[in-house]
């Protein structure tokens, strides 16, 4: 079988990263999310990535840590920087070649964000990570996610959570809650379910772009995605 999708945006986020741990990077995680990585990178799928910063950093309220939103953000990115250094040295650890690409400039340690250079990467088979953010405040790594996909031209994003799709509640919480195999943008909106933040799954709906939420801490979940089998939940239309 063929895989369903020739070029993806997996965003994962920075609190799966810390595993069974309250902080940091745990490396066992770093090297199941390479060996599922390269499972799909095996196959020709062109693969670009964005990760969180919660792990290390997360922006908070204002009035508690006397840390302004703005620069709070900015300390967030940099986080998503560290954790896509982590990232990067497990995907090449697994044999296989990467590029960091950090919207803030960092020449020592990272590449700028260049479209145009990003995309060549990914025809040359190389994972890009995209770390940074958007390199502005006042915008979360699912917006950063949404933006990269559709810049280039990805076929699909796929949400790696801890969960194993969307449902009516939050299931952690409430054990009546069902399962969505797949949902429309207009459903969510009506629903008012939590797939991503507002201005992130706006920019999907516009451009007509799918997301697939799914639980990336199970092995194997993330090829069973790209082959198109009935894994997490599919937000389309």
């Amino acid at each position: 079988m063929l895989p369903k999708y020739k070029r993806i945006l997996l965003k994962l986020s920075g609190e799966a990263l810390m595993g069974d741990s309250n902080y940091g990077i745990d490396p066992k995680v770093i090297s199941q999310y390479a060996h599922d990585i390269k499972s799909v990178t095996d196959l020709g799928v062109q693969v670009a990535i964005v990760i969180g910063g919660g792990n290390i950093y997360r922006g908070m309220n204002e009035a508690e840590t006397g840390i302004e939103r703005a620069q709070g953000d900015y300390m967030g990115m940099l986080a998503t920087v560290i954790n896509g250094m982590a990232m990067q040295s497990g995907l090449e650890r697994a044999g296989m070649y990467t590029r960091l690409q950090s919207a803030i400039k960092m020449e020592q340690i990272a590449e700028p964000y260049i479209r145009r250079r990003a995309i060549r990467h990914l025809e040359k088979g190389r994972v890009v990570i995209f770390g940074a953010g958007t390199g502005n405040p006042y915008f979360t790594t699912d917006t950063a996610a949404s933006l990269r996909a559709i810049e280039i031209q990805a076929d699909v994003i796929l949400k790696g959570t801890r969960v194993d799709g969307i449902y009516t509640a939050d299931p952690e919480k409430d054990p009546t809650a069902t399962k969505f195999e797949s949902i429309t943008f207009a459903e969510v909106y009506q629903k008012s379910l939590n797939v991503m933040d507002m201005t992130a799954f706006t920019l999907c709906q516009e451009n007509k772009l799918p997301i697939i939420v799914f639980d990336m801490n199970k092995m194997g979940n993330l090829l069973h995605v790209i082959m198109g089998r009935n894994v997490g939940t599919l937000v389309k239309g």
